[in-house]
């Protein structure tokens, strides 16, 4: 599927000054960030990418909980907090909502780093757990317009994802067993999800990087080791 396809449907969603909010999921390195930073970037000021990974917990308090050892689990997220947000973000009430990115070089949030104006007509956010119905994440799904699936070859996505640990500091040995591990383990419960997804997207999306790297300064840089061609 080409990126321009998915750019077309996501305009489409927007019919008037009402917001809409598209949500991207799939697994671990799946794609999710590349394909949701690739299509805000299109829709420039029109469009903003709120990542989910914005409300992952702190590290301290990962510690604190003894979840450390497999962060990124459906527990290691403030999913509340996440819930809130798009509340926030649909309701339109105030002139700037700030929402918080993650920064996987220092593997943290940072608070208020994404401005949202209220005049922004679409809302792209990605994450693992759109589509989980179990405890807060269950409020997500009414609060999305449409939901896309991202399911790339299995095996592409256990490279890219392997690849990703070691570019943030984890040995070769340490990265798959995390992969195969952890990763893996949440990985199968977001596949539960699929079902439920308005579109699911199994080949390649062939990216525009003119396009996403002509993005306001806003939008968070592509990353490429999420990039889902192969």
């Amino acid at each position: 599927m080409h990126l321009d396809q998915l750019v077309e449907r996501a305009e489409a969603l927007v019919k008037n000054s009402q917001r809409r909010i598209l949500g991207i999921t799939g697994a671990p390195a799946a794609g999710k960030s590349t394909l949701a930073a690739a299509v805000a970037s299109r829709l420039g000021p029109r469009a903003r990418y709120v990542p989910m990974d914005g409300f992952h917990l702190a590290n301290v308090e990962l510690e604190r909980l003894g979840r450390r050892d497999r962060k990124g689990a459906a527990d290691t997220f403030d999913a509340a907090g996440f819930v809130a947000l798009l509340r926030r973000l649909r309701d339109q009430g105030d002139d700037v909502v700030y929402a918080p990115s993650f920064q996987r070089e220092i593997e943290e949030a940072i608070a208020g780093a994404i401005p949202i104006p209220r005049e922004v007509p679409l809302i792209v956010t990605e994450g693992n757990y759109l589509l989980v119905d179990a405890g807060p994440w269950a409020e997500v799904r009414g609060l999305l317009d449409e939901v896309w699936y991202v399911d790339p070859l299995e095996h592409l996505r256990h490279a890219r994802l392997i690849r990703r640990h070691m570019e943030y500091g984890k040995s070769p040995d340490a990265a798959r067993a995390w992969a195969l591990g952890t990763d893996q383990r949440n990985a199968d419960l977001i596949a539960a999800t699929r079902p439920l997804a308005d579109l699911v997207i199994l080949e390649d999306v062939q990216l525009d990087r003119e396009a996403v790297a002509a993005a306001p300064p806003d939008v968070p840089a592509l990353d490429t080791s999420d990039d889902l061609t192969p």
